[in-house]
């Protein structure tokens, strides 16, 4: 389907997704099966008062198409049934693929895992959160860092049969002030690689030009700014940085 018939053609309801905290419904544009997320449907948090979280989620897709890694999914803002909202491309994944699981200590693999945190579950037995270490999943870690995620859950991480990992559920990002939230901690003080020092590169000469630009209709003048420092801090330092600040390192709940 033209890209502009994604934006002028009927967009019809299937189903909603009642489990989300958004209104989240299921539906199609012709035969292109979408998520659409109307902006008179969303519940905004203490902490993200402004701004619509549809235009965070389509400026988290237009820094992803920056970096280069397709880390998310086509998401655009459009009119619906119910209003103008966030519309994004639906993905099938994979049900034999976990990039992000929570299995019992004495059974973390010893090898293409990292370990995140260790607790008790509901019945006393040792937990281990662990993720993937999978270039496409660093990737999405880098990619979080700069749109500073505050909610980077297991379930908002697609394993895709060809090996892809999209993240989806991006409408709390883009804080001018640190809320980092994410179950990819795995990296930990790793060095940053070429291919990622690369893509924070474009990113950054992104938003001097037509990223930039784009973002304005979306994020505040102290947003941008803040992830053209995010952006800038990451090249500095060149590794993956540990938690910091007051608040929870990883989002409640995990999944």
């Amino acid at each position: 389907m033209p890209a502009q018939d994604l934006v002028t053609a009927e967009l019809t309801l299937t189903g909603r997704i009642r489990t989300a905290s958004n209104a989240t419904f299921l539906g199609n544009i012709g035969d292109v099966s979408v998520v659409y997320k109307p902006i008179a449907g969303e519940s905004p948090l203490w902490d993200f008062p402004d701004g619509a979280l549809a235009h965070r989620e389509v400026a988290a897709y237009l820094v992803s198409e920056a970096f280069g890694w397709d880390v998310v999914p086509h998401t655009w803002l459009r009119d619906g049934p119910a209003g103008e909202g966030m519309v994004q491309l639906w993905q099938e994944q994979d049900p034999e693929q976990i990039a992000v699981d929570l299995v019992a200590t004495d059974q973390v693999p010893e090898t293409g895992w990292k370990h995140v945190l260790e607790g008790q579950d509901q019945t006393g037995q040792m937990v281990t959160l662990v993720h993937e270490d999978s270039p496409a999943l660093r990737r999405m870690a880098v990619f979080d860092l700069v749109v500073n995620n505050a909610d980077r859950k297991g379930d908002h991480i697609l394993a895709m049969t060809d090996g892809r990992r999209y993240g989806v559920d991006h409408g709390l990002t883009f804080h001018r002030d640190h809320k980092l939230r994410t179950v990819l901690w795995g990296w930990l003080g790793e060095t940053l690689t070429a291919e990622e020092h690369d893509g924070l590169e474009r990113v950054r000469e992104g938003l001097h030009g037509e990223l930039g630009r784009h973002l304005a209709d979306l994020l505040s003048a102290e947003e941008i700014s803040a992830l053209a420092a995010r952006c800038a801090g990451l090249r500095l330092t060149g590794r993956f940085p540990a938690p910091s600040g007051e608040m929870p390192a990883v989002p409640w709940p995990l999944f």
